[in-house]
């Protein structure tokens, strides 16, 4: 019987650790998108959608591709897109990893928890005990809404890429027409000596669609769809309005760079006069209690040792 125990033992304990192994593995996976012209470009996948992401097969199609999902699969769709994710994660899979999340991470979470409650020292094991059914409910609420987080932290995200990097890159983009080239020459040009970002990666399948065939006015009206950010669609609505009115566009793009960089200064100003009411609570809560923990705290101790309490 000793012998069982100890080969049955042995071998759960490698088949915990070949589970480990083959999650870690998952996770540290690296994951590319091919852009327009054919180059890879990584994009990282947090550990826990890594994870998730290959069991989201198990789901069937029947749930995640219901009529009336197809909103909230359109509107994953675009953040997929906006958030530089197209081809990388489906909107059906999103869909699975809601379901996934909690009934799969948040249940195992929530067991874990139901036995570490009983062993925590003192009174706080009861105390959680008794407010155990609330406490699982909302770790289930929080699996549920990973996935959606994720999403619209990487949107977030690449649209901050896109506004430190637009002012410039319509600078670079008036001056090369304003000496002379023409606006495919000039979006060459950029994608030629600029590093490859967010923005890069959109001038280059404007690029490219260009030179297939689509037109101008097309491509940026693509472009403003697929950025979904409002100084891309505003760019991208002057240059398709100079377009059909057949002035220049050097001067509409000078315009755009400067309004941008004014929206750049009032975004800045709007976070500088925020920053006193989001410094209160730490100031609250942890600065003021140091602090006076360190004027009083000797007065106290002396007036303690003294029998002053």
């Amino acid at each position: 019987m000793e012998w069982e125990v100890i080969v049955s033992s042995s071998l759960a304990f490698f088949a915990a650790i070949a589970i480990v192994w083959v999650f870690v593995g998952t996770a540290r996976h690296v994951t590319y998108v091919t852009l327009a012209d054919g180059r890879r470009q990584e994009r990282s996948l947090p550990p826990i959608i890594r994870l998730v992401l290959p069991f989201c097969i198990f789901i069937p199609q029947v749930l995640t591709g219901m009529d009336a999902l197809e909103d909230s699969r359109n509107r994953i769709r675009r953040r997929l897109v906006s958030g530089g994710y197209e081809g990388v994660v489906h909107a059906h899979e999103i869909i699975a990893m809601r379901l996934l999340m909690p009934l799969g991470l948040g249940v195992l979470f929530c067991t874990l928890l139901y036995f570490a409650f009983p062993r925590m020292p003192g009174s706080i094991g009861p105390a959680l005990i008794e407010r155990q059914f609330f406490i699982f409910f909302m770790v289930l609420v929080f699996f549920s809404f990973i996935p959606d987080g994720w999403l619209k932290k990487s949107v977030k995200l690449r649209h901050k890429s896109i506004e430190r990097a637009l002012p410039f890159v319509l600078d670079l983009l008036t001056l090369s027409v304003e000496s002379g080239l023409d606006f495919m020459s000039g979006i060459h040009r950029i994608i030629d000596y600029r590093g490859i970002d967010p923005l890069g990666e959109e001038l280059i399948r404007v690029f490219r669609e260009i030179q297939v065939g689509r037109s101008r006015k097309e491509a940026l009206r693509n472009l403003s769809e697929r950025v979904d950010h409002p100084d891309i669609r505003s760019v991208a609505g002057a240059l398709i309005q100079a377009d059909e009115l057949g002035t220049g566009i050097g001067a509409a793009l000078r315009i755009q760079a400067e309004q941008i960089r004014v929206k750049r200064f009032q975004r800045a100003e709007k976070l500088g006069n925020e920053a006193p009411v989001k410094l209160l609570f730490p100031l609250v809560a942890f600065i003021f209690p140091s602090v006076f923990l360190v004027l009083l705290g000797p007065i106290l101790f002396q007036m303690w040792i003294r029998g002053g309490f």
